[in-house]
């Protein structure tokens, strides 16, 4: 109890001489400091308000403005047309001021206003600017002058450097499409998928929609969507993520690797503080809002950042109908597991961060402390695993009061979770490949109750100093989270490094106190083996599958003239025409940030141009890959640009729900499976890695869960010029999917495509054998 014994800032006793009171002038020394840390994030938050409120405009501006008044004034010209004037006669201070210091109130009063429409027109002329997104259909080097003259107006309105969140008032909302374009383009993406009877009768079911129902139910969409920042994410989140009773494990949350090839030290805890160190410093970025807004790559585009709002300091807490998603504005702890046993880890101290030294050593003692677990305490973590509609009527009953919900809200009100795991984990042994394969399934859901799955961050650190990420799904999609990894693995790895002997660097304040070990009171061991249950059944039928793709990478993809996703996109579809001698409904998640609040939007990758190039098999024809290269592009961008499918659909269908009609049409386009489920992490700060002197540092990306049962989830990263890395998953209870099968059939299609490209290329691979090991 030492601890909280130093947070008694005074103590006092009654004697018969008087009241004695005992100041702990180093606790007060303490609070003092923490308090100043939390003023100076106040002022810090203020000042961010105001720099953001006038962008484009700065705040210097105002004082230019009203010097230029007031110089006109003095120069016998009135530039408000008689305004100043009226403001002067109608000033409530008119008898106890100066005709002269009215005169001066007033052009005050009249600047301060020009200066704020100033800011708005400039504010409308950027919004109506980043709304105009043709110049992403343009071809590459045929630019015409309306977007050269466009970018040339970006670039003069961004050329102040931008908070983190200074575009956000002048992104665009998110266009409501047509619904007749959206049927258009919805039966096109089916019609390469069904046989003449079922298109046709897909067909009829649309325009039964579009002529009935469907206006009525677009009606009220454009009405939310005049009201509502974004008429999609709301919904999308409380629906698609926050109302889903099943599992959150595997079936929503995703996973983030480490380094494929290194690891930057063998000592856990050094891992560990160097590890929490760099999320730390990235989440006084955030809060200061100095990381840069991110771009559309190449170009000053901005894109919405909304997401990094709730990243830390969030848990989704759990519901009978509906989880919710609670946020705090700070927290200066976190949240350990180790060996079954929870620990908070305070990692501020008197006002400041501690170092990575530090950190590390408040580590090595919950490592070495040799307490077993409370009864019930090591399985705990079960409970997030499990479904949720359980979860929440446990938590209402045994962590409402009292000594549990205490330790829970040390939990959830942690910045974020840490587990430190007793396994070895990465690409090591004699079989690396099976390894890898273990190391993704671990992150993913480990033992099932050894990770806090409600956490919007779970950092995992292993025995062998190798770490990863599992991310809870409802509060941001997987680009937020892959900017916060690289920038943590950068930071680890080159800015704060490591001793010789694997140490972190900085001093050690030995008078820390231990981290607190949480107690609990668990007279529920029954539902705690339920949701395990639960959960090791889903974890046990997981197959995954990570492998590297080292033949080549984007590089020669371009010097092709392929787009790199396109040319993998199209990989995926003949590795699982090969696989299953079928087409499938295949799921690319796309992104719409360019509009404000925007999440995802679904590129219907699997079209009619691609499954014809799949069926010209034998031999494969390069005009029909280009064509459907082209074609895959062009859904791209209309996801991108709030003219996709899908997010559309889903949207009439929740208006239908609240209306309480039903309709068959978007009852069946809502209950199609996505049996092949893909994503490619973006590599956003390629500057952070020196790839050209350290090859070695690569990423290995991350993965998600099957979607369907029947089908696959594939992951995808393009790391540099020569690589790509694959995460596959499915169900080892479909006897028809087998994830290192497909893993093989995505492999030879990748080199089919790319011999079909360049014929010199197989040649060129049997002449150096050893680019394949």
């Amino acid at each position: 109890m030492a601890e909280a014994h130093q947070a008694v800032a005074f103590q006092f006793t009654i004697t018969p001489e008087g009241i004695d009171l005992h100041l702990s002038y180093q606790a007060l020394n303490q609070i003092y400091l923490s308090g100043l840390r939390s003023w100076k994030k106040r002022i810090s938050r203020i000042k961010n308000r105001i720099i953001k409120g006038v962008y484009p405009a700065s705040p210097s501006s105002w004082l230019f403005v009203v010097i230029a008044i007031l110089a006109t004034m003095y120069m016998q010209s009135d530039p408000s047309m008689g305004l100043i004037t009226k403001i002067r006669e109608h000033l409530p201070l008119s008898l106890s001021l100066s005709a002269q210091g009215q005169t001066v109130l007033s052009v005050l009063l009249f600047s301060t206003l020009l200066w704020l429409s100033l800011i708005l027109a400039l504010r409308f002329c950027l919004k109506l600017l980043l709304s105009y997104h043709r110049w992403m259909f343009e071809l590459h080097g045929r630019i015409s002058t309306k977007t050269k003259v466009w970018a040339t107006l970006v670039r003069l309105l961004s050329s102040r450097k931008p908070l983190l969140y200074s575009y956000q008032t002048s992104l665009p909302h998110l266009p409501v499409p047509s619904i007749k374009d959206t049927l258009e383009r919805y039966l096109e993406s089916v019609k390469p998928l069904l046989d003449v009877a079922g298109f046709q009768r897909m067909t009829r079911l649309a325009a039964e929609f579009e002529k009935s129902l469907g206006n009525r139910l677009q009606k009220y969409l454009k009405l939310k969507a005049l009201w509502a920042t974004n008429y999609v994410s709301d919904w999308w989140e409380e629906y698609v993520y926050l109302r889903s009773r099943s599992p959150i494990m595997v079936n929503s949350n995703y996973y983030g690797m480490d380094f494929l090839y290194v690891t930057p030290t063998a000592t856990q805890a050094a891992r560990a503080g160097n590890t929490i160190t760099a999320l730390f410093l990235y989440r006084r970025k955030v809060n200061r809002e100095e990381l840069n807004p991110s771009r559309i790559p190449g170009t000053v585009i901005p894109l919405c950042a909304a997401q990094c709002e709730r990243m830390f300091n969030t848990t989704r807490m759990p519901g009978e109908e509906t989880d919710v998603l609670q946020h705090w504005q700070d927290s200066e702890f976190v949240a350990v597991y180790h060996r079954g046993r929870y620990f908070r880890l305070w990692v501020y101290r008197a006002g400041r961060l501690l170092s990575p030294r530090e950190i590390q050593y408040q580590i090595q003692r919950i490592l070495d402390d040799p307490s077993p677990p409370s009864p019930g305490e090591d399985k705990l973590g079960a409970l997030t695993a499990g479904n949720r509609t359980p979860w929440a009527q446990v938590r209402k009953q045994f962590f409402s009061s009292g000594v549990n919900k205490r330790s829970l809200d040390c939990i959830e009100k942690a910045a974020f979770f840490v587990t430190l795991d007793d396994q070895e984990e990465g690409m090591m042994g004699e079989n690396p490949s099976v390894n890898l394969d273990r190391y993704a399934k671990s992150l993913l859901h480990g033992k099932c109750y050894d990770r806090w799955f409600d956490k919007s961050l779970s950092v995992v650190v292993y025995k062998n100093g190798k770490n990863g990420l599992n991310a809870e799904h409802s509060w941001a999609d997987a680009p937020i989270v892959a900017h916060l990894w690289e920038f943590t693995l950068a930071t680890d790895a080159f800015h704060l490094g490591y001793t010789a002997d694997g140490n972190c660097r900085g001093e050690i304040e030995h008078s820390l106190p231990p981290p607190q070990r949480l107690s609990w009171d668990i007279p529920l061991q029954t539902h705690v083996s339920e949701s395990l249950a639960v959960a090791q059944a889903l974890a046990d039928d997981v197959d995954c599958h990570v492998f590297p793709f080292r033949e080549f990478g984007k590089g020669r993809i371009k010097k092709m003239k392929m787009s790199p996703d396109s040319f993998v996109q199209l990989a995926l579809q003949l590795a699982y025409y090969r696989d299953r001698g079928t087409f499938c409904l295949t799921y690319e998640a796309s992104m719409t940030r360019l509009f404000r609040e925007g999440r995802t939007e679904t590129v219907r990758s699997s079209s009619n141009e691609s499954c014809a190039f799949v069926l010209a098999l034998e031999p494969l024809n390069v005009k029909l890959f280009r064509k459907a290269s082209e074609k895959h592009q062009n859904l791209y961008r209309l996801a991108m640009t709030g003219s996709g499918i899908d997010r559309h659909l889903f949207c009439l269908y929740v208006v239908s729900k609240y209306l309480g009609v039903e309709s068959p049409f978007l009852k069946e386009v809502l209950s199609e499976p996505w049996r092949l489920s893909t994503s490619q992490t973006p590599v956003q700060q390629m500057e952070l890695f020196d790839l050209v002197n350290h090859p070695e540092f690569i990423s290995l990306g991350g993965g998600f869960g099957p979607v369907a049962d029947d089908g696959y989830g594939v992951s995808y990263i393009i790391m540099g010029e020569e690589m790509i890395n694959f995460h596959v998953s499915c169900k080892h209870s479909c006897t028809e999917t087998d994830s290192h099968k497909f893993g093989s059939q995505i492999s030879q299609a990748m080199m089919d495509l790319m011999t079909l490209l360049n014929p010199d290329f197989k040649e060129a691979t049997k002449a150096n054998p050893d680019k394949r090991s």
